[in-house]
Formats: structure tokens, C-alpha cells, sequence
């Protein structure tokens, strides 16, 4: 069987030059604008959680901030073929409305547990797990709808530009989360969060539905849940990048873990001190995403030199003797781990047919953040026996495990990824 990896719709006009160009778009506009204001919330509360967890429910301990995390990514796995075939079959912005008010809700519900000192490590097991089942129906959907704003031309901007804001809110977020822990409270983070909630919803409400891409949907048939998993098994690229996302996701992204054990354990840090550190990581992602929004197309070759840095980095952190020195290595860690995310997220897309995308993205996804359940409680038990250097051991091994798969496939195919067909 014969597929090309990466392909353009017959007619497409050429890739357009332009970092911005996906902004000529309205309903794209409107779109970033509310994803700007929500995403600054959301690591605000990532920020805020792990801190409540690590310094204020539990006594520095990084098996819980482990578990929490595993809850919340659990349901990627849990959930992955539904969320899947509903990002395929349903209207994805009423979808989004849907996932985007309830994960405001659940964050303004937590935050005021917090703020009134009721909350307890346990409901924090249960938000997390919540909050996590939302974010496994919305994160599908949520990717593809990006196609459904600017269409195939403009697609990979608009990929790389979404990154961008995520990564520029990583900047902000989690130093804001500092100063609002230190100022009044860790509760407020988690508020803030939930009223930001309400810029993407306005965005949602007021798009012009007749600009909308829609593309095809999915048909009704028997089997359509496990026709993802088909699809993808018979693609040698797309299995490579999968493994190659699930040994960097599984043992490699677990930033929160990373930072703040090494915040508060080694450089002893407040919480304006551990905010800025995951601001550094943020400074190397939004670089990384400027740069992949000047790019026409993607490549293999991006997953493998980012797995390659991404390896080096984590070696720099683990070694780094003080705190600004471990601050920049965590800028080369976020240039390359944003390397690895985006450029999977393009390749995947831009390589799968429309009617599949939802469920292969739901695979990717499921792939990229489901496995923290498996690695998140093994690093934090690291971190928690061996100290917080050897936890990014773990991440170093995990980058250079990522580097041989690809460089494999390479080998095998012998190719970049773009435009050669392969065969299954």
C-alpha cells in the first residue's frame, strides 16, 4: 500500500512566505486574540497547582505532584478513541464552547476550595482527573479546528502561530502565578483561570460561520473507532513519530516536576522564583514557534535535530550548578521540546486525510500527554529517592532514546519525511 506522507490538495496554490499570514483570516483573529487571554490563565493555574500541591498540601512531595499530573493526563488515554471520531463527526466549535465553559467552571470551582482553606489533596486528585477528562474531548477538536479557521494552504502557520501564543502566555502565566501566590494567595490563580475562559468563548460565539472551513466529516459506519488506530499502524511515518512523541511526553515533559523540585530542593526558591523558572522554559518555546511559523513546510529532520537538543539541554539542567545557569538551560529545553511537539502536529496533519485527522490527532495527543500517567509518578518517585538531577536523567535518556528512533527511520527510509511516499 502506497501513501504519501506529506501531501497538498491538488489546485493548492504554493505555501505563502509570512510568519503572520494566518492572521489575515477573521475568524483566525478572533480565535488568537480569545486563545491569548485563556492560555495566560492556564499557566497561571498549572503554576498554581503544582505549587499547592508541593508546599502547601504536601511537605515537598514530588510523588504527589507525580500523581496529580498523572490524573490529569489519564484521560487522554481513557477517552482517546471518543474524543477522536467526536472531533471527526461533530461541529467542532460547538464542541469547543462545550469543553472550554466546563473547564472554566471546574477552575473557578477549585480555586474557591482553595481560597475558603477547605481544599484537600484528594479533591485535588479529583479536579485534576476532571479537568483533565475536558481537556481530552477539547485538545482533538481544538487542533483541527485550527484547518477549519485558515484552511490546508495556511495551516502549518497557523499551527506555529497557535504554538506561539501558548508558549508567549508560558512566558507571562507562570510569573504572574508567582507574584498572585505571593500577593493574595494561591486560590486567585486558579480564578483568574476560570474567568479567562470567557475570552475564548467569546471568540467561539462570534465567528462568521459562513467563513468557516469545515472540511469533510466522518462517516456513520461500523468500526469507525478503530479505523484511527488502523490508519495509523499501516503508516511507518506516522508510527515513528508517535513512538518518538511518547518517550519524549511519557519521560520527557514533565516540567513541573523538573522545575519545582529543583526550585524549592536545590536553589530554594519562592514562588516568584519557580514561576520564572517555567517563564525560562517558555522563552525557548516561543522562539522555537516564531521560528516554525517562517517555515513553508515541515520535515522529519525537525523531530530528530529537536530530540538531539533536547537531550543536550536536559543534560545542562541536570549539571547546572546555579539557578541562572539552570534557567538557561531550560530556554534550550523549551526550543526544543516545542521542536518536537509542533513539528509532529503539522507533519500529522498536514500527512492524514481530512474525514481521518480528528481520530489521528486524538491518537497523537492521547500519545503525546496520555503516557504521563506512566512516567510522571516514575520521575516524581525519582526526584523524590534520588534528588531532582537524576529526574532529568530520565528525561536526557528519554530525548536520546527519541534521537535513535528517528534517526532509524531515517535510515530505513532515507528521506526527510516530505513528499516521498511510503510503503506499508
Amino acid at each position: 500500500m502506497t501513501i504519501a506522507p506529506y501531501s497538498r490538495p491538488e489546485g493548492s496554490a504554493a505555501p505563502r512566505k509570512g510568519a503572520l499570514r494566518s492572521l489575515k483570516h477573521y475568524n483566525y483573529r478572533l480565535w488568537a486574540g480569545g486563545a491569548v487571554i485563556s492560555n495566560i490563565g492556564t499557566w497561571m493555574q498549572r503554576t498554581a497547582q503544582d505549587w499547592l500541591v508541593l508546599t502547601q498540601l504536601t511537605h515537598h512531595d514530588a510523588r504527589a505532584v507525580g500523581l496529580v499530573m498523572a490524573l490529569q493526563f489519564a484521560p487522554q488515554l481513557l477517552l482517546l478513541p471518543l474524543s477522536g471520531l467526536a472531533a471527526d463527526r461533530m461541529d467542532r466549535r460547538k464542541l469547543l464552547i462545550f469543553t472550554q465553559a466546563a473547564m472554566g467552571i471546574l477552575s473557578l470551582a477549585l480555586g474557591l476550595l482553595v481560597i475558603f482553606g477547605v481544599a484537600q489533596l484528594w479533591q485535588v486528585y479529583i479536579f485534576a482527573f476532571l479537568f483533565g477528562s475536558a481537556a481530552a474531548l477539547d485538545a482533538p477538536a481544538r487542533q483541527t479546528f485550527v484547518g477549519d479557521l485558515v484552511g490546508e494552504d495556511d495551516l502549518a502557520n497557523a499551527v506555529a502561530l497557535n504554538s506561539t501564543s501558548f508558549n508567549a502566555a508560558r512566558m507571562v502565566g507562570p510569573a504572574a502565578a508567582g507574584l498572585c501566590i505571593g500577593a493574595v494567595g494561591t486560590g486567585w490563580a486558579f480564578l483568574i483561570n476560570g474567568i479567562s475562559f470567557i475570552g475564548v468563548l467569546i471568540s467561539l460565539l462570534f465567528m462568521r460561520r459562513s467563513e468557516l472551513n469545515a472540511g469533510v466529516r466522518a462517516p456513520r459506519k461500523k468500526g469507525a473507532l478503530l479505523e484511527g488506530f488502523r490508519y495509523v499502524w499501516k503508516r511507518p511515518d506516522l508510527r515513528a513519530i508517535l513512538i518518538m512523541l511518547f518517550l519524549i511526553g511519557t519521560f520527557g515533559l514533565n516540567f513541573p516536576i523538573f522545575i519545582s523540585t529543583m526550585a524549592v530542593q536545590v536553589f530554594h526558591s519562592n514562588a516568584a522564583g519557580y514561576g520564572l523558572l517555567s517563564s525560562a522554559v517558555a522563552l525557548g518555546t516561543v522562539t522555537g514557534a516564531f521560528m516554525a511559523a517562517r517555515r513553508d513546510e515541515p520535515g522529519f529532520g525537525y523531530l530528530v535535530r529537536g530530540s538531539a537538543l533536547f537531550a543536550f539541554g536536559c543534560t545542562l539542567a541536570a549539571l547546572a550548578p546555579d539557578y541562572y545557569l539552570f534557567a538557561g538551560a531550560l530556554v534550550v529545553v523549551g526550543l526544543a521540546s516545542l521542536t518536537i511537539t509542533n513539528s509532529s502536529n503539522t507533519l500529522m496533519q498536514l500527512s492524514s486525510e481530512p474525514e481521518m485527522r480528528g481520530r489521528v490527532m486524538a491518537i497523537r495527543v492521547g500519545v503525546a500527554l496520555g503516557g504521563t500517567p506512566i512516567g510522571a509518578p516514575v520521575v516524581g518517585w525519582v526526584a523524590h529517592t534520588m534528588g531532582p538531577r537524576w529526574s532529568l536523567g530520565v528525561a536526557v535518556l528519554a530525548g536520546l532514546l527519541s534521537l535513535a528512533v528517528g534517526l532509524h527511520y531515517k535510515h530505513v527510509h532515507g528521506r526527510e519525511g516530505k513528499g516521498a511516499a511510503s510503503t506499508a
